[in-house]
């Protein structure tokens, strides 16, 4: 039976504090501030408030505020420039290309801003499909990462045991999630320096990986290797 690898988009396979978070956190506090009236400093807070809390920024603004997805999704990921600014690593690439198995995206991120990072990595077609956000409703709810749910409704969707599929993700709580369900685990790790140096907030975790992680790799190359 083919393993299922399930792999994070931003800080997983590309350099997203450099090619987008600091724009997307300007363009999510100005929403705030323009769809509900806040100050700037207030939006800062309800934005950092809500993604750690629910994982996503806009959970947060669903469930308090009725924000609709589609529409903040479109304000705040049009993102000029992206394109220029987009950096990932050829070796992790090359090593994406010999890893046996079906391979997924799973993203938080929208459709579009995916396409878009996909195509300038030139990545696009080593992977089977990809499920971004928009796809990660249940019962007319959005559900995304970390939503234990959600895991669940994917693996379902491709027809495997949760046992099957392993997550590559640089986000803690979502692996946290994975682990729950089922899934296998792995930390990347290559761009949590980027991360930090450009002020974006990265997980850490004293002892090397907590107990729900499988392997903690600084490349896909280590992907190969057995546990």
């Amino acid at each position: 039976m083919k393993k299922i690898w399930l792999f994070d988009l931003d800080n997983t396979l590309h350099d997203a504090s450099r090619a987008a978070f600091g724009h997307l956190n300007r363009e999510m506090t100005s929403y705030i501030v323009r769809e509900l009236g806040t100050t700037e400093a207030e939006a800062d807070v309800l934005r950092r408030r809500y993604w750690h809390r629910y994982g996503a920024t806009l959970l947060g603004l669903m469930r308090h505020h009725g924000v609709k997805a589609s529409h903040f999704l479109d304000h705040t990921h049009r993102l000029p420039g992206l394109e220029e600014r987009v950096c990932g690593h050829a070796h992790d690439f090359a090593a994406l290309r010999r890893l046996p198995g079906r391979r997924f995206i799973l993203t938080n991120a929208p459709a579009d801003y995916t396409a878009r990072v996909l195509g300038v990595l030139g990545i696009t077609h080593l992977f089977d499909d990809v499920i971004a956000i928009e796809d990660m409703r249940m019962f007319g709810h959005l559900r995304p990462k970390p939503d234990a749910r959600m895991l669940r409704w994917v693996a379902a969707r491709l027809r495997v045991h949760p046992g099957r599929c392993t997550l590559v993700e640089d986000t803690l709580e979502h692996q946290k999630a994975a682990r729950k369900v089922g899934m296998k685990t792995v930390w990347m790790q290559r761009w949590a320096r980027a991360a930090l140096a450009a002020g974006t907030p990265a997980p850490r975790w004293r002892g090397g990986r907590p107990a729900y992680v499988d392997r903690r790799v600084t490349r896909l190359a280590a992907l190969r290797r057995a546990p």
